[in-house]
C-alpha cells in the first residue's frame, strides 16, 4: 500500500480489496489460516462531482468517430457502464428496449425504446463495415472493441473537441457519462440507475440544487 499508494491510491485501494477477496476466498476452504489483508487500511477517497454540460457533451460527440459517437449516446441513454456497452449483442435488442445486465451488479433490466436510442443503435450497426457475427457494437471490421481500443478512440475524440472548443473544459472521463445521464434524469433516479440505495444514486447525481432564497 504504501509503494503502490506514492503514486496511485485509488489504484492501491482496488488491488488491496482485490488481494483480500482472494485470501477470504482460500481461508473459507482451508487453503490459508488468516487474511492479511484485515486491518490494512486503504485510504480516504474523494467521491468524483465532475459533472459534463451539454455544451461539452455535444462537443464531444460532434468530434467522435460514428462508432464512439454511438458508444457514447448508448451509454448516455442508458445510464451503461462502457464495458456493459461494448459487449452488447443482437438478442439483447427486444421489442420492448435494449436489455442490459450491469457486468457490476448484476442488475438486469430494459431500456425502454426512444427515438434516440433508437438511432444509436442504428448508428452503431450501420458503421460496421462487414459482419460483425451478432454483436450490435464494434469496429469497423465487425470486431470486438476492446476497452483500450475504445480508450485511444475516445482520447481522440476529445483531442480534436479540444482544438475545435478551446473555451470548453474536456477534463471529465467516459465513466462520467454515466453521471450526466442519471444528473440529468428527471424521473426516479434508483429505478432508471438501477441502483439499489439512493446513497449509490447520489454519487452519480451531481448537477447542482437549485433552491428557493429568501424573497
Amino acid at each position: 500500500m504504501d509503494k503502490r499508494g506514492a503514486e496511485h491510491q485509488v489504484t492501491a485501494n482496488r488491488e488491496k480489496s482485490f488481494m483480500s477477496k482472494v485470501f477470504s476466498w482460500g481461508y473459507e476452504r482451508g487453503k490459508v489460516t488468516t487474511n492479511p489483508c484485515k486491518g490494512v487500511k486503504q485510504f480516504t477517497e474523494t467521491s468524483r462531482d465532475r459533472y459534463i454540460n451539454d455544451a461539452e457533451y455535444k462537443a464531444v460527440l460532434a468530434a467522435a468517430d460514428s462508432i464512439t459517437a454511438a458508444i457514447t449516446e448508448i451509454s448516455y441513454c442508458c445510464a451503461a457502464r462502457i464495458s456493459d456497452v461494448l459487449s452488447i449483442t443482437r438478442e439483447q435488442i427486444k421489442d420492448e428496449g435494449l436489455y442490459i445486465k450491469q457486468g457490476k451488479t448484476g442488475k438486469a433490466q430494459i431500456k425502454a425504446w426512444t427515438p434516440r436510442l433508437r438511432s444509436a443503435i442504428a448508428s452503431a450497426k450501420a458503421a460496421q463495415q462487414t459482419s460483425s457475427f451478432g454483436r450490435v457494437v464494434a469496429n469497423e471490421a465487425g470486431q470486438r472493441i476492446t476497452y483500450d481500443a475504445f480508450r485511444e478512440r475516445w482520447k481522440k475524440a476529445k483531442l480534436a473537441a479540444a482544438k475545435k472548443s478551446p473555451t470548453l473544459n474536456f477534463d471529465f472521463t467516459f465513466h462520467d457519462i454515466k453521471a450526466k445521464a442519471i444528473s440529468d434524469w428527471d424521473g426516479d433516479k434508483k429505478k432508471f440507475s438501477g441502483h439499489k440505495s439512493e446513497s449509490q444514486v447520489a454519487i452519480y447525481d451531481r448537477k447542482v440544487e437549485i433552491v428557493d432564497s429568501h424573497e
